[in-house]
């Protein structure tokens, strides 16, 4: 793995595109990821789908349609609660397909990352793949208004951590598109750097939400 001298710390910017595939598979395989008890919430998914873009690896980041009952306006994954028989990996190719219009195979999927269990009542399990050859999403605007490109270059940032009034643990807020995210996702896209970018082991199912993300 390419080191950088001066910190010792591992570059993932300095592979090609299908060695970065097969690092952030072994980094997901070996990394002792967290199960979260339902204890009454709803399970529920979402997909970090690595594709390529203009040569350059990167992932979609969506903001959900102002039609939308619940969470209208905020950025997401694509994502959503499972189906009645699904397990987290179909139930997140199926909102892909459903939200962007992007249909992938099951062996795209590389790994998973730690449950996180939100304030509206559900259990996220963060299903990560590597979309080869993807083409451009095409929106259901019943579900999304706006498709963002995020290089993982943008997501290779140090987050903000503050305290909410309160809240027992802190908050995030994670640089991005001229402004921040929140948690649920800024959370999980946290730990993706950290652990598939980064090789180190981090949690953040601790990390609070603020209350516009969960009312």
């Amino acid at each position: 793995m390419p080191v950088d001298e001066d910190s010792s710390e591992y570059r993932w910017s300095d592979v090609s595109a299908d060695q970065l595939r097969r690092e952030i598979a072994e980094a997901l395989e070996v990394f002792p990821r967290r199960v979260v008890d339902l204890d009454g919430r709803k399970a529920a998914a979402v997909l970090i789908a690595v594709a390529d873009h203009h040569g350059e690896q990167g992932i979609w980041l969506t903001e959900r349609s102002s039609s939308l009952r619940a969470h209208a306006g905020q950025f997401a994954l694509p994502g959503g609660k499972l189906d009645p028989g699904e397990d987290a990996q179909t139930a997140a190719l199926r909102e892909l397909h459903e939200e962007l219009g992007i249909a992938a195979p099951r062996s795209a999927i590389l790994g998973l990352l730690d449950d996180y269990p939100t304030r509206s009542g559900y259990v996220m399990t963060p299903v990560v793949a590597w979309l080869q050859d993807s083409p451009l999403p095409t929106p259901n605007p019943a579900e999304v208004a706006v498709v963002h490109w995020i290089p993982l270059s943008d997501l290779d940032v140090d987050p903000h951590f503050i305290t909410l009034p309160g809240a027992d643990h802190e908050a995030i807020q994670l640089p991005l598109l001229g402004s921040f995210l929140h948690a649920p996702t800024a959370a999980i896209l946290h730990q993706f750097r950290e652990v598939a970018l980064r090789h180190r082991p981090t949690r953040v199912a601790h990390i609070d939400q603020p209350r516009f993300a969960w009312e």
